[in-house]
């Protein structure tokens, strides 16, 4: 997912991306762990999709306590 598609998400929309991220980065751990893993790169892939997901909710966290 693209940086300005998640923009244009709710703060429980990006919420629940981020629970399948996760969800999806332990499974792919566990694939790996086990041998069952044939794309590795995806675990970056992932675990990039995460980070941008908490950096946006982060950004908004801190522009939200600087209204206030």
């Amino acid at each position: 997912m693209r940086p300005r598609d998640i923009r244009n998400l709710t703060n429980v929309e990006i919420g629940r991306h981020l629970d399948e991220a996760y969800q999806e980065l332990f499974n792919l751990r566990f694939q790996y762990a086990t041998g069952q893993l044939k794309n590795t790169a995806r675990l970056g892939q992932v675990r990039r999709e995460v980070a941008r997901l908490r950096t946006l909710l982060r950004e908004r966290e801190l522009a939200a306590a600087q209204e206030e």
